[in-house]
């Protein structure tokens, strides 16, 4: 790998920095870190701070990711592993920004944003999965961990028998992981029983 290549990884990871959660934060004046969950990512700027602000930094967090894979990789959405890495990079800076202390959001936002471009059938099917299991459970985090877990299944049954030894199949893979790693906490909460539901979404929930 090249000295370009590698600039062009860094500028990603950079990118990924810029919070869309402490950028709408400003402009409103907190900081979301401090609110809810402590996480600055969509579900807890939803929680917190409502719709339209939740909204908006889940568009800033997709859009790292889009222009990162296929913009600044200078890829243009052919899936070569640049791409792959600009867009992994912009991940690990959403997750761990330096603007901010190493502390960031989850990821998922941001790989949808990859995902948009790069294959966007499975993004269709993990999206589907995690309405499923959101409507279900009223869990957001379970719901994100089984739609990223979903995706590298749907890249293998897709392209069988070949379907993960690929660019894309390493990044699946690697996306489900990590998925599951950066909502640890959500899954401690869950076994200790006081993780938080969005109720409203649930098909199956208590009448008050």
């Amino acid at each position: 790998m090249g000295l370009e290549q590698i600039v062009r990884i860094v500028i990603s990871y950079l990118m990924g920095s810029i919070s869309g959660s402490m950028l709408m934060g400003k402009i409103r004046g907190v900081d979301i870190r401090t609110l809810g969950s402590g996480n600055a990512g969509g579900t807890n700027a939803f929680r917190t701070q409502g719709a339209f602000f939740a909204l908006t930094v889940i568009l800033i967090d997709i859009a790292k990711g889009y222009v990162a894979t296929f913009y600044i990789s200078g890829d243009y959405g052919q899936g070569s592993l640049l791409g792959i890495l600009c867009g992994i990079a912009a991940v690990l800076g959403h997750v761990y920004p330096v603007y901010y202390n190493f502390k960031g959001g989850k990821g998922a936002g941001t790989l949808v944003g990859i995902l948009i471009g790069l294959y966007p059938f499975g993004l269709l099917i993990a999206f589907s999965v995690w309405l499923i299991i959101l409507v279900l459970t009223g869990y957001v985090g379970l719901s994100t961990m089984i739609a990223g877990i979903s995706f590298p299944m749907v890249i293998y049954i897709e392209n069988y028998p070949d379907g993960l030894n690929s660019n894309l199949g390493f990044f699946g893979m690697l996306m489900a992981i990590f998925l599951v790693f950066t909502h640890r906490s959500n899954i401690g909460r869950m076994l200790q029983g006081n993780e938080n539901r969005f109720e409203k979404a649930m098909i199956f929930r208590k009448k008050s």
